[in-house]
């Protein structure tokens, strides 16, 4: 079993900056996606940022120039690093992992999310 925990998140003036952090653990023999997503109340889940293990990153456009994903396989962890944030940053931010095992590929697991509230 594999479990994500994210940290990093709070509240934060329009502006400022926070970086989140996500820690897998159990039993993942290489991660090969790491992914941070976005729900704010009332919207659907959206992706914000995804890296893969050859180190290619995708952004949904309106965070470009100002998020940056980060994932380190050896730790088993990814980043994000949020600046110049804006109140329709505000939302609950999910991690995800595709990870595959000795035996099991590329299933996906998903955090419980940490929340990101910007005042303006």
């Amino acid at each position: 079993q594999v479990q994500l925990v994210e940290s990093g998140g709070g509240l934060v003036q329009a502006g400022g900056s926070l970086r989140l952090s996500c820690a897998a653990s159990g039993s993942i023999f290489t991660i090969n996606v790491m992914g941070w997503y976005r729900q704010a109340p009332g919207k659907q889940r959206e992706l914000v940022a995804s890296i893969i293990s050859g180190g290619s990153t995708d952004y949904a456009d309106s965070v470009k120039g100002r998020f940056t994903i980060s994932g380190d396989n050896a730790k088993k962890m990814a980043y994000l690093q949020m600046n110049s944030l804006k109140p329709e940053d505000t939302a609950l931010y999910y991690c995800k992992m595709v990870v595959s095992g000795r035996v099991v590929k590329n299933v996906a697991y998903w955090g419980q999310g940490t929340q990101v509230t910007v005042s303006s």
